[in-house]
């Protein structure tokens, strides 16, 4: 599945993505795949070639982009469409109403539209203009802490926006045109955006991923926060990302004047295997599109993507990492897929205490570029005195509560989050940590011995 957007219904997962697929989980490890491709016998609609004719119309295409699920006050589930036409941001996005989550979906109306070359677009005052206003696909909605109703959606183009939504509709609020710009612009490479709200943290996270989708794209999520569920987000150095957009004056889908921004949680990387392993060396091409989830009764909060691999071309699969808030109160995101410690063939605790940490690790440096070069991993040591040695040198304190604090001279201050991990080249449990810099770089570590 391409672009998973997750919600939980009755103790299952739901991730529904591209071209009309959906899939289930209870443990957010084991995904059974319920519907798939964009025609007649696709069962979250009764022919969806007939009820979304006028936005395949519009659109000029038969196919839909990465939609949402979220379920209203009226106990509906509501199911936001898109179609876009791909080589240009035609597109159309809609609302579809089921009383069930699998469906079926009955057709609502569309919301909005874009690509109406020549005429005057959805601010019903300026003619359409891509270098400003919204490609309308990737929709994706959330309720803020005082239950107000809110839609993220765009991709490249204009950049990213944000509606007030009418929770009784599930339509916008009127007047709105196409809404308040959060990110991007100028066909910068910026797309698949979601908020999620912390709140142990207090605030608002919206996800975002640079770079191109396809194996050679260099996709990499990156995130933003504010204490407003329509911003500003800013990064740690708090730069406003409503002025991060690509330069006009560059090369079409210029990277080069977005990558300085936002904080950079994963990208093309690696692991070598150490001694002892075996298997397929664990690394992700092109991870991103991501959802996010907050698991309330635990405390826990999980990102969840679809990646390509190394070596692999355009396979692609969906993957569950747990997330963490470190001391600076940003995400930081495990180096390994999801397991629960309670999968263990022995007891072992939540907690790393600072002797459990100090050890041997290879470790991932993430960087800030956009690159379809693949991060290798490189050997390190936490020594016992708190120093760090190897590839990298440094030092590193332990600051109770599985928080961790790495010095890397010139490369920075990390802080970040101990945890136990399962290694499926180790086929075991192992301590990780997961660490990020002001200037938006993510470090990932996993411990390969004493």
């Amino acid at each position: 599945m391409h672009d998973p957007a997750i919600i939980k219904v009755d103790g299952t997962y739901y991730v529904f993505g591209s071209h009309l697929a959906a899939a289930k989980s209870t443990d957010l490890m084991n995904w059974t795949k319920i519907a798939d491709g964009v025609n007649a016998a696709n069962p979250l609609f009764n022919n969806v070639v007939t009820a979304l004719a006028d936005t395949f119309t519009w659109a000029q295409v038969t196919d839909l982009w990465a939609p949402d699920v979220v379920k209203l006050g009226d106990g509906k589930f509501y199911f936001y469409y898109n179609a876009c036409k791909g080589d240009s941001p035609r597109s159309a996005l809609g609302v579809a109403v089921a009383d069930k989550i699998e469906g079926p979906y009955v057709n609502k109306q569309i919301l909005l539209k874009s690509g109406m070359w020549g005429q005057v677009g959805e601010d019903g005052v300026n003619v359409y203009d891509a270098l400003t206003m919204p490609n309308v696909v990737d929709p994706t909605t959330f309720f803020d802490k005082d239950g107000k109703l809110w839609m993220v959606y765009g991709s490249y183009s204009g950049g990213i926006f944000i509606l007030a939504m009418d929770p009784a509709t599930g339509l916008q609020k009127p007047g709105q045109g196409y809404g308040k710009h959060l990110m991007g612009g100028n066909h910068s490479r910026i797309e698949g955006a979601y908020v999620m709200y912390s709140p142990q943290s207090k605030y608002y996270y919206l996800f975002t991923s640079f770079g191109g989708l396809d194996a050679n794209g260099a996709y990499n999520m990156r995130v933003a926060r504010s204490l407003n569920p329509d911003g500003p987000y800013v990064d740690a150095k708090g730069n406003d990302m409503a002025n991060v957009k690509a330069n006009p004056a560059l090369p079409l889908f210029d990277d080069a004047s977005i990558a300085p921004f936002g904080q950079k949680i994963m990208g093309n990387h690696q692991f070598a295997l150490a001694d002892g392993e075996s298997g397929t060396p664990l690394g992700y091409v092109s991870p991103g599109h991501n959802s996010a989830y907050y698991e309330a009764a635990t405390g826990q909060y999980f990102l969840v993507f679809h990646t390509r691999f190394p070596g692999t071309g355009e396979l692609h699969q969906i993957r569950v990492h747990e997330m963490f808030i470190n001391e600076d109160g940003w995400i930081v995101v495990s180096p390994f897929r999801y397991a629960p410690l309670s999968k263990s063939a022995t007891v072992l605790s939540a907690d790393v205490t600072a002797a459990d940490a100090a050890g041997a690790y290879k470790t991932i440096n993430h960087g800030k570029d956009i690159t379809a070069a693949i991060k290798a991993s490189q050997n390190i040591r936490l020594a016992a005195d708190g120093t760090v040695s190897g590839a990298a040198a440094g030092t590193w304190t332990h600051n109770g509560a599985n928080k961790i604090t790495i010095s890397l001279g010139a490369a920075g201050t990390f802080n970040g989050v101990l945890s136990r991990q399962w290694n499926t080249n180790a086929s075991a449990f192992v301590v990780t940590w997961t660490a990020q810099s002001v200037d938006g770089v993510s470090i990932w570590g996993a411990r390969t011995g004493s």
